[in-house]
């Protein structure tokens, strides 16, 4: 089975990467001096990259961020909050997951997907859920999701199950 949780790592920097990019290859006409220093951190996080320094070239890119909001420049990109960090992550890899995979795997694993989606949806439709079983659903999807975002069809399905079975308990229907 391929390292996935190698490859979200390695779309979070391509997309960092690519975002940067764009962002210093368009003309702002902002601080010349404030984008050359941003484009030599890309440069050096890029060649950190490269060179398998992943933690260097993470750590090149927040400085980036840090650079930017010092250096006040409206238009450069701003740090992604977790969750928005997480999908365009998983966005990311799931194009090189694509080339590893084969078709049964990823049609399972966006089967589990779309399950735990509609079984979340359908709890979502219930009137009146307390806090203890909110979260307790909030948990296991978080669980399942995480399953997902690491290819571990069965342990993702091990907590569709549990989400079922409450599903089940509180007369959701399936």
């Amino acid at each position: 089975m391929p390292d996935v949780y190698g490859f979200l790592l390695d779309a979070e920097l391509s997309k960092a990467f690519d975002v940067w990019s764009g962002y210093l290859n368009s003309r702002t006409g902002e601080d010349p001096g404030a984008r050359a220093r941003l484009r030599n951190l890309l440069e050096s996080a890029r060649t950190a990259a490269a060179e398998d320094e992943l933690a260097h070239a993470r750590a090149l890119v927040a400085e980036m961020y840090d650079e930017a909001e010092e250096a006040g420049l409206p238009w450069a990109p701003v740090r992604p909050g977790a969750e928005e960090a997480d999908r365009e992550a998983r966005d990311y890899a799931k194009d090189e997951l694509r080339k590893v995979f084969t078709v049964q795997r990823r049609e399972d694993l966006d089967t589990i997907a779309i399950i735990l989606r509609v079984t979340r949806r359908r709890f979502r439709s219930l009137p009146v859920l307390d806090a203890t079983t909110r979260r307790d659903i909030d948990y296991i999807c978080a669980r399942a999701g995480m399953a997902l975002d690491l290819a571990h069809a069965t342990a993702a399905r091990r907590e569709l199950e549990r989400l079922e079975a409450l599903a089940r308990r509180l007369g959701v229907k399936s």
